[in-house]
């Protein structure tokens, strides 16, 4: 899961990688490179290298791009070019012959461009594994749906304070602009799993293992019931159960996880000494005063350490501690920077709250987005029961507010039903996580009885390369015997300390 800002949190994109929603640019595109073509089926594919802006190492892939129609029922109509990256095995002398779909999160999120990031997690799977990445359509190189603001604070969800009006108003222009490359009704989970199926089948591999992070997990699960006959194994992280409505429940997932961190900080005598207070009802107290009296701050630029000014409000507040909450590195600061706030120390906050915002915004494709979750969670979103909680009712509001002027699809009548399957299945959960908590993995495991879960005790949104997990998913990917495997090294994981001061926590 993501978010979209107010700070809104969307569904998904890793923790591991921490890719969150703040607008509708892409990241580069693959560099192409010189040498000469390979094919992998009858796929054509070029030599290039995938680089992200959020990870300083770049991967050496082989890059593609292949038409689908655009709408099934209509074969002869527009065709749209899906841009595919294919990781060869790195013993492709011995590598097997179904290869690894990895699944993005988001929903909206370019699976080409959050590689980089994500390749060491893999390290072992791709020694006799290829890895195929498809920008699932309307996000990265594939038809990309994005829309530029036409000036500054244009886009009403890139602001503070966003209104409902202003955000359908900006979604019925943002649809009239991508009118004439695309019909966003045909942007959906359903649309992209055909689209899957049609990438496997051109490069000739009779069965696929499917690994799906946060909002990639729905995609994983919703192929797996109608291509089961291709499917070898499913690795679901940060599980989101189909019946979820994405958006729906961030506000109370949210709440469950500073409960869980606050526990943690009362059993740590570090902690519980230097931070007495409650860290939810500083909270409240936090944002009750900056909603009645937003302040004005002087601080440093994080990236050039020039001197800023600006206004902390309560979604400032708010915003930061749900960024803060994906993973438990960013989480463990939190206490530290609420009691500097409580004291009108406003400046690291400030500071934080840019540097979370520039490096994870633009890594979302708004418009496909909106395609998603306004043809297959809107309708099932039912207000109420948010009150109270810190991110409050409005955040499903905003979520779902383009959906009267975005034009979207529908989804199958057995969209929501339970993925019920003898498959192999390791799901994978991180204690704290925000979005997508342990429980929702439980429900999903009920009805897999070749399924085992994990959860990573003290981690948060998205595991795939904590610890001992890459061991333990190429184990997985090889046997295909998720309760054989020996977890016990799992158990080294450990909760983060919060900071006690700038410099760190104590030993």
């Amino acid at each position: 899961m993501s978010r979209t800002t107010r700070h809104l949190p969307a569904f998904a994109a890793l923790a591991a990688t921490a890719a969150l929603l703040g607008g509708c640019d892409s990241a580069p595109a693959p560099e192409p490179a010189t040498s000469s073509t390979r094919h992998y089926g009858a796929i054509a594919f070029e030599p290039c290298t995938l680089a992200s802006g959020m990870s300083a190492g770049n991967v050496q892939a082989q890059c593609a791009s292949f038409e689908v129609p655009e709408n099934r029922e209509a074969p002869d109509g527009r065709r749209i070019r899906l841009n595919l990256a294919w990781l060869p095995a790195t013993e492709e002398g011995s590598a097997s012959e179904d290869p690894v779909f990895f699944l993005a999160g988001g929903p909206g999120q370019s699976a080409v461009q959050v590689w980089p990031q994500l390749d060491a997690a893999f390290r072992d799977v791709r020694k006799q594994r290829h890895v195929v990445l498809v920008d699932q359509r309307g996000t990265g190189g594939s038809n990309l749906l994005a829309c530029a603001p036409g000036g500054e604070g244009d886009d009403p969800q890139a602001t503070a304070t966003p209104d409902a009006a202003a955000i359908a108003d900006f979604a019925g222009r943002c649809a009239a602009e991508v009118a004439g490359r695309a019909d966003p009704r045909f942007y959906t989970t359903t649309d992209a799993i055909a689209d899957l199926d049609a990438v496997r089948e051109a490069i000739g591999a009779a069965k696929v293992n499917l690994v799906g992070g946060s909002y990639g997990t729905r995609v994983a699960q919703q192929y797996a019931r109608r291509y089961p006959q291709h499917v070898r194994s499913i690795v679901l992280d940060g599980v989101a159960p189909n019946d979820l409505v994405v958006g729906g429940e961030f506000a109370h997932t949210f709440e469950d996880a500073l409960k869980l961190q606050t526990a943690n900080c009362r059993e740590l005598p570090a902690c519980a000494k230097r931070f007495p207070q409650d860290a939810r009802a500083q909270l409240d107290t936090l944002v009750a005063r900056l909603r009645e009296a937003p302040a004005q701050v002087d601080y440093r630029d994080p990236a050039t350490g020039e001197s800023r000014s600006g206004t902390v409000n309560a979604d400032t507040v708010t915003g930061l501690a749900f960024m803060f909450s994906y993973m438990p590195q960013t989480a463990s600061l939190l206490p530290l920077v609420l009691d500097e706030a409580s004291q009108g120390r406003y400046a690291p906050l400030m500071s934080l709250h840019d540097l979370m915002g520039r490096n994870m915004g633009g890594s979302m494709a708004r418009g496909m987005q909106w395609s998603v979750i306004c043809a297959e969670d809107a309708d099932r979103y039912q207000e109420g029961g948010a009150e109270g909680t810190l991110l409050g009712p409005d955040v499903a509001r905003m979520f779902f507010a383009a959906c009267g002027s975005w034009p979207h699809g529908g989804r199958p009548d057995d969209f929501t039903a339970p993925l019920t399957s003898d498959l192999p299945v390791l799901l994978l959960s991180g204690e704290f996580d925000p979005v997508t908590p342990p429980r929702y993995a439980e429900r999903v495991v009920q009805t897999l009885p070749n399924g085992r879960h994990l959860v990573l005790r003290g981690q948060a949104h998205g595991t795939l390369g904590l610890g001992c997990m890459p061991k333990l998913l190429g184990q997985f990917l090889e046997s295909t015997d998720a309760r054989a495997l020996d977890a016990g090294c799992l158990d080294s994981m450990t909760y983060v300390p919060p900071f006690t001061s700038f410099n760190g926590w104590e030993p």
